[in-house]
C-alpha cells in the first residue's frame, strides 16, 4: 500500500520524505493477488501482464474491463466507483483490467482510489512471467513454485510450467523447512560472508523481506507463537528488525508507534528503536513518540 511503500523506501532509501511514493519513476497497480503495489514504472509489466490469466475467457474479461475505463476515461470519470456505475460492473471487478498493463491507480490509503490509463506495456506475458518469477526467487529465496504460486495468484500448474523454463538457471538447497530452489547467479552470496546487517529498522506491514509464504516463514521466524503475531489472519502488523533479526512487532496510529517486543530490551536497544522510529516520514508533521510493551 502507498504509505507502507513509503515506509518500505525509507527503511533502504536515506533520506526518504513523505512524498516520496509519489516519484515520477513509481506507479501505483493492482499486483499479485489484486493486492495495491507501489512499483518502478519500469517494472510495470512484471506486475501486470505477467499475471494475465492463462485461459482465453479470463484474457478476454480482462481487455474488456480494460476498453471500458479508457472509455469512461475519455468522458472525464476518473473515480472507479463512478466508472462501476455507469458500466454496470462491481468497482472491485474493474481491477480484473489490471491484468493488461494499461490500468494505473492512485491511492493514497485513505480515499477510494482513481485511475487513468497508458499503453499496454511491449513485454510478451510470458517473458514478464519469467522475468517476476526471478525477482521472487531473488528475494525470497530459497523458495518453490508452490510459495510463487501463494504469493502471485497464479494456478499452481502455471507457477510450476514458468520454474521449469528457469530450470537451467536454478539450484536446488535443501533448508530446515525443506527442499527449494534459488538462482545460480545467487548461489555465491549464499556462501559468502555475512554482511553486518542493519542495525534497526522498523519494516512495514507487506514489507518484502517477511512477505513469505507457508513453511517459508519458519525460516524468517522460527518460533510458531512469534509467527502468529507476525503474520495475522487479518492486517498484519509491522516487523521490528534488530541486528538482522525480528525481534517484535509494530502498530502506529497517527504519530503513536508502539512496539510489542518478543524479549526484554536493553535501554540502549530501546533508545536505538525509538530513534528509528522518530526518524520515520510520517505524514503527520513532527516526529513520532514511540513506546514499547512485552
Amino acid at each position: 500500500m502507498p504509505r507502507a511503500a513509503l515506509l518500505s523506501i525509507h527503511a533502504r532509501v536515506e533520506g526518504t520524505t513523505p512524498e516520496g511514493w509519489q516519484s515520477p519513476g513509481l506507479v501505483q497497480v493492482w499486483g499479485p493477488r489484486f493486492s495495491v503495489y507501489v512499483v518502478a514504472a519500469a517494472d510495470l509489466a512484471l506486475f501486470t501482464v505477467a499475471l494475465l490469466p492463462d485461459d482465453r475467457r479470463g484474457r478476454e474479461r480482462a481487455t474488456r474491463l480494460a476498453a471500458q475505463l479508457r472509455d469512461m476515461l475519455s468522458a472525464g470519470v476518473h473515480s472507479l466507483e463512478e466508472a462501476g456505475r455507469r458500466t454496470g460492473v462491481h468497482p472491485n471487478a474493474l481491477r480484473y483490467a489490471a491484468a493488461t498493463g494499461t490500468l494505473l491507480i492512485r491511492w493514497d490509503g485513505a480515499r477510494r482510489p482513481t485511475f487513468s490509463c497508458g499503453p499496454p506495456p511491449e513485454m510478451d506475458p510470458l517473458e514478464a512471467r519469467s522475468e517476476l518469477a526471478r525477482r521472487y526467487l531473488h528475494v525470497f529465496g530459497p523458495t518453490t513454485a508452490a510459495a510463487f504460486a501463494r504469493w502471485s495468484g497464479l494456478p499452481a500448474r502455471s507457477s510450476q510450467a514458468v520454474f521449469s523454463t528457469l530450470r537451467s538457471a536454478l539450484v536446488p538447497v535443501r533448508t530446515p523447512v525443506g527442499d527449494a530452489w534459488i538462482l545460480a547467479s545467487d548461489e555465491a552470496s549464499f556462501c559468502s560472508e555475512v554482511v553486518p546487517p542493519a542495525t534497526v529498522r522498523l519494516l512495514p506491514s507487506g514489507d518484502a523481506y517477511f512477505l513469505l509464504q507457508g513453511s517459508d516463514r519458519d525460516l524468517l521466524v522460527p518460533d510458531p507463537d512469534q509467527r502468529a503475531q507476525l503474520w495475522t489472519p487479518r492486517v498484519w502488523p509491522g516487523a521490528v528488525l534488530l541486528d538482522g533479526e525480528v525481534t517484535g512487532t509494530w502498530r502506529r496510529a497517527g504519530r503513536r508507534v508502539r512496539v510489542q517486543s518478543w524479549r526484554e530490551l536493553s535501554a540502549k536497544e530501546r533508545e536505538r528503536i525509538a530513534e528509528e522510529g522518530r526518524s520515520l516520514p510520517l505524514p503527520e508533521p513532527g516526529p513520532a513518540s514511540v513506546e514499547f510493551c512485552l
